[in-house]
C-alpha cells in the first residue's frame, strides 16, 4: 500500500467502525460511468460537505491492493448490481491537492512532486516493471500506461480539492503549470481512455468555461446548483439526520434549525455533515464555521463595493430571499463584476442556498446566519457600516422607549426599501421591520407570525440566554392610530406567546396613513413596557 497509489481501505474502515452515514451509493453512480465517454466526473460542493470522506470511500472500494468486501457487503452499495463487478478491481491514485501543497513545497512544485511520488510508489509496488523516473508528464503517462498494459488493470484517479491551486496559488505560472498537468492527463487523445477507467474530482469551484481550464472540458460537472445524480450523496439528507438524532438522543428540531437549509432540486433538504457530526460529538448546537478562517473570506466578499450589495446583505440577514442571476458568474473567485457574481460565489462556498425554481438565494440556517451577523461588524463598505449603525441605534431607541426616533427610522426604511407598488403590502411591512432591525442576531432570536393568543404576532425578538436586553413585540399598521396597534396586541393577547419568559417585554405599535401621497406618509409610534412573569 502506498500514500498516493493504492492507499488501501484503513481510513474508511475506521470511519465505518466509528460513525458513518451510508453514502456508498455514490460509487454506484461512478460505476455507471466506468469505461464510457462519461468516465470523467467533477463534483463541486461547499467546504465541509463530506467530499473528502467520499474520496476515501471510493478509494477503499476500487483499490485492488486490498479486500474491502467485509466493509461494503453491509452497506447500501452491496445492493447495486454493479457492486461485485468493480469491487477492488483497479489501481487507485488518490490525491488531495490542498494537503500535498505542504509536502511539495508549494503549488509551483506540485506537478513535479506528483510525478515523482506516484512513480516511486509504482516502482515499489510493481518492482518487476521498468518504470521511468517520471520527471515530466510524458514519462508519467507512459509509466501509467505500462502498468495498465502489464497488469491488465486500469486506474481510477480520485482528486480531492482539485481547485485548491487555482483558488490559493499566488503565482499565475503555478496555476498554468497545474492546468497543463491536468490537461496532459485528461486531454491526451487516446491515452486518457487507455489509462483511466474513471476519474472523480471534487472541489469548491465549478469548472470555468472560458477556455482557461480547457483541461477540464471533458469532465461532466455536478455543482451545488445542478447536482444531477450525485445530489443525495454529498451532504446529509433529512432522514439521515433524524436517524442520527434518535441514535444520540439529540433534538432534531434544533439540528434542523442550525444546519439544514441547503435545498437541492426536487425539494431535497441537505444538511452540513461536518457541523452535524460536531454537534453530535459535543452535544451542543452552535456555529462550527467560526473555528476556521472561513469568516474572513465572508468579510472579504460582503465588503466588495458593488451597488445594492449592502442592502442585499441586510435583506439576507433579515431572512428575506433575494433574486440572483447565476449565469453571470465565471467561476473565478478573484474576479467579480457585479452583485450577482458575489452572491453566486457565496452559494458555491455554502454561505447561501439557491432556489432554482424562484431564482433566489437565502441564508440557509442559524449557523450561517451567525457567521453573517459577526461578519457585518467588520465590513468596511460604507453602506453596510451605515446600516449596522442605524440598526444598532434603533434597538437602543426601542429598548429605551424613544418612540419618535423609532418612528422616524421605520419611516426612513419604509421609504427607502419599498417601491410605491409594494408599499402597503403586508409582506412588505414585515420586511421593513426586519430590515430596520437587521442586526438582531447580536442579542436576539427573531420570530415571525408567532402564534399568540388570538392570532399571530407580526415580529417578536426574544433575547438570547443571559442577555439583559428586553423582549420586543412589534406591530406595524396603517390607517389607525399607533395606539391601535398596541390595543390590538393586548386585545389579542399576543404577549401570551412569551408566557413563562421572565423579564421586560417592550410592545411597539407603529402606524402610518396609507392614503397620504408618497413622501408624506408620516409614521407614528407608541411604546409600552410590560413585566412578564417567569414560569
Amino acid at each position: 500500500m502506498g500514500i498516493y497509489l493504492n492507499p488501501g481501505n484503513l481510513p474508511f474502515r475506521e470511519l465505518v467502525a466509528y460513525e458513518y452515514v451510508d453514502k456508498t451509493g455514490l460509487a454506484a453512480v461512478v460505476n455507471r460511468t466506468i469505461d464510457t465517454p462519461l468516465r470523467l466526473s467533477c463534483v463541486s460542493r461547499p467546504r465541509r460537505f463530506g467530499k473528502s470522506v467520499a474520496a476515501q470511500m471510493l478509494a477503499a472500494y476500487y483499490d485492488r491492493s486490498c479486500d474491502s468486501s467485509a466493509i461494503f457487503d453491509k452497506l447500501e452499495l452491496a445492493k447495486d448490481p454493479t457492486y461485485r463487478q468493480h469491487l477492488n478491481q483497479y489501481h487507485v491514485i488518490l490525491l488531495d491537492m490542498a494537503a500535498m501543497k505542504t509536502f511539495a513545497g508549494g503549488y509551483d512544485k506540485l506537478p513535479q512532486f506528483i510525478f515523482k511520488a506516484v512513480t516511486m510508489e509504482l516502482r515499489n509496488e510493481l518492482s518487476n516493471l521498468q518504470i521511468p523516473d517520471g520527471e515530466d508528464i510524458g514519462e508519467f503517462c507512459i509509466a501509467l500506461s505500462k502498468v495498465v498494459e502489464l497488469s491488465g488493470a486500469k486506474f481510477v484517479i480520485i482528486i480531492d480539492e482539485w481547485d485548491a491551486p487555482i483558488r490559493e496559488a499566488k503565482d499565475d505560472a503555478a496555476v498554468h503549470d497545474y492546468l497543463e498537468f491536468l490537461h496532459s492527463l485528461f486531454k491526451n487523445t487516446g491515452m486518457t481512455e487507455r489509462i483511466f477507467a474513471a476519474a472523480y474530482m471534487t472541489g469548491i469551484l465549478p469548472i470555468r468555461r472560458d477556455g482557461t481550464q480547457s483541461a477540464m472540458s471533458n469532465f461532466r460537472e455536478y455543482t451545488v446548483l445542478e447536482p444531477g445524480a450525485f445530489a443525495p450523496y454529498v451532504g446529509f439528507l433529512e432522514p439521515e439526520v433524524q436517524a442520527l438524532c434518535e441514535k444520540h438522543d439529540l433534538p432534531f428540531s434544533e439540528m434542523k434549525k442550525w444546519y439544514d437549509g441547503y435545498s437541492l432540486p426536487g425539494g431535497m433538504e441537505v444538511y452540513n455533515p461536518n457541523s452535524v457530526m460536531h454537534a453530535i460529538e459535543s452535544g451542543s448546537f452552535h456555529s462550527y464555521w467560526s473555528q476556521t478562517s472561513a469568516a474572513s473570506v465572508l468579510i472579504d466578499y460582503i465588503s466588495l463595493d458593488f451597488g445594492g450589495l449592502g442592502k442585499t446583505v441586510a435583506e439576507l440577514l433579515a431572512g428575506i430571499e433575494t433574486p440572483v442571476n447565476t449565469l453571470t458568474f465565471r467561476n473565478d473567485m478573484k474576479k467579480y463584476t457585479n452583485r450577482d457574481d458575489v452572491l453566486t460565489a457565496l452559494t458555491h462556498l455554502g454561505y447561501l442556498t439557491y432556489n432554482a425554481e424562484r431564482g433566489t438565494v437565502r441564508i440557509p440556517n442559524e449557523e450561517i446566519r451567525e457567521e453573517f451577523a459577526q461578519a457585518i461588524h467588520h465590513v468596511t463598505h460604507a453602506e453596510t457600516v451605515r446600516r449596522v449603525a442605524e440598526s444598532d441605534k434603533l434597538f437602543m431607541d426601542t429598548a429605551l422607549g424613544n418612540a419618535e426616533a423609532v418612528a422616524a427610522q421605520i419611516e426612513k426604511i419604509h421609504a427607502e426599501e419599498c417601491s410605491p407598488l409594494h408599499y402597503n403590502r403586508e409582506a412588505s411591512l414585515r420586511a421593513v421591520i426586519k430590515l430596520a432591525y437587521y442586526t438582531y442576531k447580536d442579542n436576539y432570536l427573531q420570530f415571525e407570525e408567532l402564534p399568540a393568543g388570538v392570532g399571530y404576532a407580526d415580529i417578536v425578538y426574544l433575547p438570547k440566554k443571559y442577555s439583559d436586553w428586553p423582549a420586543l413585540l412589534i406591530e406595524l399598521k396603517w390607517n389607525q392610530e399607533a395606539e391601535g396597534a398596541i390595543t390590538q396586541i393586548k386585545a389579542r393577547n399576543y404577549p401570551q406567546a412569551l408566557q413563562g419568559y421572565g423579564g421586560a417585554l417592550v410592545l411597539v405599535g407603529i402606524s402610518y396613513d396609507r392614503n397620504a401621497p408618497p413622501g408624506q406618509r408620516r409614521h407614528t409610534c407608541v411604546i409600552e413596557t410590560l413585566e412578564m412573569k417567569p414560569s
